[in-house]
């Protein structure tokens, strides 16, 4: 694995670290820690093995993810166009109903009745025509009043004379 390291200083002339350098007992210059966490390192690294093929998958599943919403919108879109083609039918066959219903209280009337008889050469009586008979049939049954029993007199009896004393 290649390592490329980039550093990066200030070269700003105004910029003086002399006074914060410290020396070691053989003169080397350290640097100080805010100098040392302004160098910047990259690094680059190759590619793994698997990741080519970790894309790819990712890639298939999200379209895959993808064409099934797709494809359930359709779905739910066709259901819809064909409620709302059912209900206009529903709609029509309603309107149809009342026409029809119309038509047959036209066609149930008096008058078209009457213009109907006349078509097939019925005409109206008059009042003279008419005749009233008056039957007597033997269809009344009449039940005759029965006995009373004995507790049932008595008890009317003391009835009839709690009456007279109440007054």
């Amino acid at each position: 694995m290649a390592e490329n390291t980039v550093r990066y200083y200030y070269t700003d002339e105004s910029y003086d670290d002399a006074e914060r350098d410290e020396t070691t007992g053989n003169g080397d210059v350290v640097r100080d820690d805010a100098e040392r966490k302004q160098e910047i390192r990259m690094t680059k690294n190759e590619a793994r093995s698997g990741s080519l093929m970790m894309i790819i998958f990712v890639s298939v599943l999200a379209a895959a993810l993808l064409g099934s919403v797709i494809y359930s919108l359709d779905r739910r879109n066709t259901m819809y166009n064909k409620v709302f083609a059912l209900n206009e039918k529903l709609d029509s066959a309603a309107a149809e109903n009342v026409r029809l219903q119309s038509e047959l209280e036209g066609k149930v009337s008096a008058k078209s009745i009457e213009e109907y008889a006349a078509s097939l050469g019925m005409e109206k009586i008059n009042p003279s025509q008419i005749n009233y008979i008056k039957i007597q049939t033997g269809d009344v049954v009449t039940i005759p009043e029965q006995e009373k029993g004995l507790i049932a007199k008595i008890k009317s009896f003391f009835d009839k004379c709690v009456e007279y004393f109440r007054g």
